[in-house]
């Protein structure tokens, strides 16, 4: 998504293209000459000029000619010493969106790889889409899955993004809001993820900029106040750790840095801090030779200042997700100031600053990078992971969303192995992180050896074991505790395969009683029928029909009629034919998610209900006297006659009741006895009022049946203290 589009020259001076253009390729080819082959240089330019010519006459906001930002881009890209090929797509990766230039162009004059590269940055523009934020979503998953089979479709992405955050200045307010909260919640987490801390911090600081520009410029006023007051105090303790770190015969490089500001903003919006009481604001890295030297650093730095208790980090031993490795301490310097320092090694340092395209730039510490890159392709699988179980683009961009929120911890598994999993993650997340099969599985847990809930929160260190069971499946209360992209996806389809799967036979029982009024079954309507009804409709096949009856999406009453309609065609009945009466569809309450027992008059067995379908969710069964379905009677359609089917299992039925009692003491344990003396479970209870005379008990109760709850309502009226008991109706009211 370009945050600067081509719009309408403002009335500027402007020079030649090619003089302003010149300065700018020529820098970069002085750059690409550092490390390509003169040939590969001669192909970046031919692709320059290409760029140059299709983007001829087009322009930036700011008024300078379009081209000039695919050059920056390539610049950026060429940082990285990235492959002729990504080159070339990053010049290009605007041609197929702004000018005529297809994608069989490309590949004809540049290669196969180049234009594959240019068609994963390309929005999908030839698409109608419902909403702004639909498109946005679609084009996301676009991009990632693009990136997931080539990861420099999001290396020259970011590039992309990086010089439009720069040039944002001629946009209006609103649109650089707008992208810098886009560049927040998407752009900078995956600059993070794929460990570019460099272009992470930066954009973060340029979005920081544009969508708070008041809050941006306070702090940083403020900051400079600081740096004059603290920089006696920098000093010294810059002074000392390079003193100290030769005594202990350690060669070291020390850097002293200011924290970046939307750092120090984030920590006082979390902690509700002012400024003044943002200490850390300054901190220190000790680069070393090797991973020894980095744990006798850290020593001899802990011999000069106390460290402070729990602010000891060791990503040597656990690197975090994106490859990140370092000591990290928080010291008590002078005056009380903390001090957070950082040791690394020179090649930790390469890959701190640019993660995953440390592979294009060095070569020296193959085994990280090799490590470093099996981690990224098990981020990207797991991108892939997430599409198959994600159905529409705005939920596959929610579950990514989720996975990229920085902040990590640490658990193991009963062998042993480390689990990267994100703040607040649950024993939920760790069964789908384990394997999916175990996560639909999973029935219980143990932490740190003790039976938990599923619900508790990970913490570093702990052991999770999970319990599974052989015909467990997920329960939808998950989602509501699940922390990771992958556990909500996997939950999310579950849900709607089996949804799908009793949707179809739901809408064969809802289709063949509608068709008993026409003197027909659903096994008499003919190929024929059905092949002219599907063909009618554009809909591929009887199943998909059966679905959309199941979930509302389609009145059975009129499919009926329409296949009724076709099957006369084809015998020659008469049009009149001799109705017989529908009959009603048995309902057992334990269909699962395509029937519902509506949750505003909790019909039981024994109660007269009705059926309503409901678009999207399919039927929901209430009470006949419930409120809600008085509001429903305009739309015929979408009644269906339901009856209870013979009950032969056990299974409860919530049902609201409200005791009006004498306020005595004792009474709510005596109300509870008697419910729980007719094999009655209480799920819930409230009291109202209870100051005067009389107290209301509302409970909500489990029963099997009508006749189940005659007997729990009798046995509490035997209760002394009981004045009145009924059912609580849909309404609100007791009858």
């Amino acid at each position: 998504m370009k945050a600067a589009e081509a719009g309408p020259a403002p009335q500027v001076f402007r020079p030649p293209v090619s003089s302003v253009l010149a300065l700018d390729f020529q820098q970069l080819k002085a750059k690409l000459q550092t490390y390509l082959k003169p040939e590969d240089v001669g192909r970046v330019e031919a692709a320059y000029h290409f760029s140059a010519d299709a983007h001829a006459g087009q322009f930036r906001v700011s008024g300078e000619p379009y081209v000039s930002h695919p050059v920056a881009v390539c610049s950026l890209v060429a940082d990285w010493h990235l492959d002729p090929q990504a080159l070339i797509a990053a010049l290009l990766h605007d041609v197929m969106e702004d000018t005529h230039i297809t994608k069989a162009e490309i590949a004809e004059r540049f290669g196969k790889v180049s234009a594959e590269l240019v068609d994963g940055l390309s929005k999908l523009d030839k698409i109608e889409f419902r909403s702004q934020e639909e498109a946005q979503a679609e084009n996301f998953r676009k991009m990632l899955l693009a990136m997931a089979s080539d990861l420099r479709v999001i290396l020259i992405k970011l590039a992309d993004r990086l010089h439009n955050m720069r040039t944002l200045d001629h946009m209006r307010p609103a649109k650089r809001r707008r992208i810098a909260n886009e560049t927040l919640e998407i752009y900078a987490p995956i600059a993070n993820r794929l460990g570019l801390n460099d272009l992470f911090r930066e954009l973060q600081e340029l979005s920081f900029r544009n969508k708070y520009p008041l809050r941006f410029e306070v702090l940083a006023k403020a900051i400079r106040s600081a740096r004059g007051n603290r920089r006696e105090v920098v000093g010294k303790i810059l002074a000392s750790i390079e003193e100290r770190l030769p005594q202990w015969g350690i060669g070291a490089e020390v850097q002293g840095r200011e924290k970046h500001l939307y750092g120090i903003y984030r920590k006082m919006a979390e902690k509700r801090l002012s400024f003044s009481q943002v200490l850390d604001i300054y901190g220190f890295r000790v680069i070393v030779k090797d991973v020894p030297s980095c744990y006798l650093a850290l020593g001899a730095l802990h011999s000069m200042y106390k460290p402070v208790p729990g602010k000891f980090k060791d990503y040597l031993a656990i690197p975090k997700a994106n490859g990140y490795q370092s000591l990290h301490t928080t010291l008590i310097g002078p005056f009380g100031m903390p001090v957070e320092v950082q040791i690394r090694t020179r090649e930790m340092h390469h890959i701190a600053e640019t993660g995953v395209a440390s592979h294009w730039l060095y070569k020296e510490d193959e085994k990280t990078l090799t490590e470093l890159q099996q981690k990224t392709h098990s981020w990207l699988q797991s991108l892939l992971e997430l599409q198959s179980a994600s159905g529409e683009a705005t939920e596959f961009l929610e579950h990514v969303k989720i996975d990229l929120f920085p902040g990590e911890v640490y658990v193991f598994s009963p062998k042993g192995k480390i689990f990267s999993m994100p703040k607040g993650s649950t024993p939920v997340d760790f069964a789908y992180a384990v394997h999916t099969d175990i996560g639909n599985r999973c029935v219980a847990c143990r932490i740190n050896g003790d039976l938990m809930p599923l619900r508790s929160e990970l913490r570093n260190g702990d052991q999770v074991e999970i319990i599974t069971a052989a015909q467990a499946n997920p329960n939808p209360a998950w989602l509501s505790y699940a922390r990771t992209g992958k556990a909500r996806a996997q939950i999310r389809h579950f849900m709607k395969n089996a949804q799908q799967d009793e949707s179809v036979t739901l809408g064969e029982r809802l289709l063949n009683q509608a068709l008993r009024p026409h003197g027909l079954t659903l096994g008499q309507i003919s190929s024929f029928a059905w092949d002219r009804f599907l063909r009618d409709r554009g809909v591929r096949n009887k199943k998909e029909v059966f679905s959309d009856l199941g979930l509302g999406k389609r009145l059975p009453v009129i499919v009926a009629r329409r296949l009724a309609e076709a099957q006369d065609l084809e015998s020659g009945r008469p049009d009149v034919v001799k109705p017989k009466p529908a009959g009603a569809i048995s309902i057992r309450g334990s269909e699962g998610v395509a029937v519902q027992l509506a949750r505003c008059c909790h019909p039981i067995p024994g109660d007269p209900i009705i059926g309503t379908l409901r678009k999207g969710q399919g039927l929901e069964v209430h009470t006949h006297d419930c409120p809600n379905v008085a509001k429903l009677r305009g739309d015929r359609g979408r009644w269906v006659d339901v009856e209870w089917e013979h009950m032969v299992d056990d299974r409860l039925f919530d049902v609201g009741i409200r005791v009006l009692s004498h306020n005595a003491r004792g009474v709510l344990a005596r109300v509870a006895s008697a419910i729980a003396e007719e094999d009655s479970n209480i799920q819930s209870v409230s009291m109202d009022g209870g100051q005067g005379e009389y107290t209301a008990l509302n409970f909500t109760v489990q029963v099997r049946d009508r006749m189940h709850l005659a007997r729990v309502m009798r046995g509490v009226r035997r209760v002394q203290e009981v004045v009145r008991i009924g059912r609580v109706k849909a309404d609100g009211r007791v009858g």
